[in-house]
């Protein structure tokens, strides 16, 4: 992997991208990697697009949007001392820039909610756009009710998937550079612990075992690449895997999770419990892609 890739992160002025930005400055700072400010200024539904078919020439990207980011830039390089920042204005909607300036970054920030977004929806469809399109690990952050715990632990969900043990080595390199545990976490069903008929206690058991089984596969595999990283098992029963990784995040500094998880459908790119994750988390997710080399 090249060793100059950029942290990028979406910055439209709204309050939602500069706490991005500000979770984008710390990573490239931990990370020694230079950070890129990124507004693509076209809406995604074609605001800015010429009226006249015949006039092809993209629209210029305005005065406002560059004092902004270079604003920003100058702030970011103030708080962070040693941080090199670049801005960058691109025709394009900002989803797809994004999408497009991840296959050369180390690591993509987008916020919950950019510019027009509805209030009620906690991921925007630009950040949804690039958890589930980009081609680098990405980290989706909301500006928080209440500040997220910077002591708190890396939280990663284990369930056996090619995703999850992406993801676990990506949690595992997050919490070596905060000097935090990592907390590995297997979520079972929740009636594990009932008094059940004979038959359903065997299930139970086989249950118990593979959440011991793979939590130790984990913690072995992390152990053996960060051996004075502490890392502790979490076996919990809860009524769905995503009640208990949103409960999880309640006290972490990062949850991260994969793409997809056990029996997921090969064509979807972001599986259901990662987007419902994204969209009820109480921290920051790192959504754990693959680097294109």
């Amino acid at each position: 992997m090249p060793m100059n890739r950029p942290v990028v992160v979406g910055v439209d002025g709204s309050p939602s991208s500069l706490v991005a930005a500000e979770h984008a400055a710390r990573a490239a700072v931990r990370r020694r990697r230079p950070l890129h400010l990124v507004h693509g200024y076209l809406h995604p539904l074609g605001y800015g697009v010429p009226l006249n078919p015949y006039d092809l020439g993209l629209p210029a990207p305005t005065e406002e949007s560059r004092r902004m980011l270079e604003k920003t830039a100058a702030e970011l390089a103030d708080r962070w001392p040693g941080l090199t920042v670049e801005v960058h204005q691109v025709a394009g909607g900002p989803g797809a820039t994004l999408v497009a300036r991840s296959r050369q970054a180390e690591l993509v920030v987008v916020g919950s909610r950019g510019l027009g977004g509805f209030t009620g929806l906690l991921l925007g469809s630009v950040g949804s756009q690039v958890a589930a399109h980009a081609h680098c690990p990405v980290l989706v952050v909301r500006p928080e009710e209440q500040p997220t715990p910077v002591d708190g632990p890396v939280v990663v969900g284990v369930d056996g998937s090619a995703g999850s043990r992406l993801a676990t080595g990506y949690a595992a390199d997050e919490a070596v550079g905060r000097d935090v545990p990592l907390v590995l976490l297997h979520v079972g069903p929740r009636d594990m612990n009932r008094p059940v008929p004979e038959e359903v206690e065997e299930s139970q058991a086989a249950h118990r075992a593979d959440a011991v089984r793979l939590l130790a596969e984990a913690s072995a595999a992390v152990r053996a690449d960060h051996p004075d990283l502490v890392v502790r098992e979490h076996p919990v029963a809860t009524a769905s895997p995503t009640e208990g990784l949103v409960e999880a995040s309640a006290t972490a500094s990062l949850l991260a999770v994969g793409t997809r998880g056990r029996g997921g459908f090969v064509g979807l790119l972001l599986g259901s419990v990662s987007q419902a994750v994204l969209q009820h988390a109480r921290c920051p997710v790192l959504v754990a892609h693959p680097y294109d080399d």
